[in-house]
């Protein structure tokens, strides 16, 4: 498809970026190109918005970017066949290299060669992107758009919380942004006995109730680490998710957690963080563990078979829809912490 497209480039080395016509990306034999319809805005994209110390460390201006979207197969390669033209798609946005070992191994999701997406290469805030057909994953034609541009999010939140047993468990969530607030209510989705979300917004807080919390705490008002005293018994909490990257959030969820329990890390600390490695690790017996993207593809069939039973709600939790043009206002919601998902329309 030859032509020109509006699009958000991140085109300097600053704060900021700007709305520009570019060329339509052309595809491959092995590639398909997506006409996008919905494009959701990722913590990952404001860190590169707002230009932080990871941002200036790994992406390359000028460049689009932007890696959550569904949209329409419009063209594919000739060497294509597991999707067709007119297929509603979104995409997994780690692009693998298949020969590592941790490709090799089933362990793709963290191979050695990731490109993601909007950050190593050109992503989807524009009208149309163009990818690799391995990384498709085909939507049910009836699931909204909007719903379907955040299952990319939505597969880190069940990562994080799947990454080990939460039924019948007490699990605490530190960081009620848009993942955060998904991760409650996978966690109570899989049988969770509790679910405490914390957080420093109220307004966040208060969506994350509606995923499922069982609890709320905002963190300026109350001790997290009494608060979990006074609900577990003194025991700690079985699992943490920990969502948020603030330095002494992270030191509180290793804090309360229980002894033998869990703490799953998917926020991106900007600075290394301080944590008591003797008493709040190994003299508990804990597991930690890095959670990065999806695993390939277990993930992303969980993420649909729980759309698909209606045991997690997304549309609570995406506030707002602009048009492209408005991209700005989205941004600063996302600054403020006045919105759960923001969604952008081409």
């Amino acid at each position: 498809m030859d032509g020109k497209m509006k699009a958000i480039v991140k085109d300097r080395r600053a704060p900021g970026a700007t709305l520009q016509e570019v060329p339509i990306p052309k595809i491959g034999d092995q590639e398909v190109l997506i006409q996008v319809k919905a494009t959701s805005i990722c913590g990952t994209d404001l860190h590169i918005y707002t230009w932080d110390e990871w941002s200036q460390s790994r992406v390359k201006p000028p460049y689009v970017f932007g890696h959550e979207f569904a949209g329409i197969v419009v063209e594919k390669g000739k060497l294509v066949n597991n999707v067709e033209i007119g297929d509603h798609v979104s995409a997994e946005t780690h692009i693998v290299c298949g020969h590592c070992p941790q490709c090799l191994t089933g362990q793709a999701h963290i191979c050695a060669n990731t490109e993601i997406i909007g950050v190593d290469r050109d992503g989807c805030f524009a009208e149309y992107v163009a990818l690799p057909a391995e990384n498709m994953w085909k939507n049910d034609p009836s699931l909204p758009f909007d719903e379907a541009s955040v299952q990319e999010p939505f597969g880190n939140a069940v990562h994080t919380v799947l990454a080990g047993d939460v039924v019948g468990k007490t699990v605490a969530v530190i960081g009620c942004g848009p993942i955060g607030m998904m991760a409650v209510g996978v966690a109570k989705a899989a049988g969770a006995a509790q679910v405490i979300a914390f957080d420093l917004n109220d307004y966040r807080l208060n969506l994350a109730k509606d995923m499922g919390a069982t609890r709320t705490v905002n963190s300026l008002n109350e001790n997290p680490l009494e608060v979990v005293k006074s609900l577990t018994n003194g025991q700690g909490v079985d699992v943490v998710c920990e969502m948020s990257g603030h330095p002494i959030a992270m030191d509180q969820g290793f804090k309360m957690v229980t002894n033998g329990g869990r703490v799953s890390i998917l926020s991106l600390p900007v600075k290394p963080v301080e944590i008591d490695v003797t008493n709040d690790i190994v003299f508990k017996g804990i597991t930690v563990q890095g959670i990065t993207g999806r695993k390939m593809y277990q993930t992303w069939q969980q993420v649909a078979g729980l759309l698909q039973s209606g045991q997690v709600d997304l549309k609570q939790m995406i506030t707002h829809h602009f048009p492209l043009e408005d991209f700005d206002k989205g941004f600063e919601l996302m600054i403020e912490g006045k919105c759960g998902k923001v969604v952008l329309h081409p």
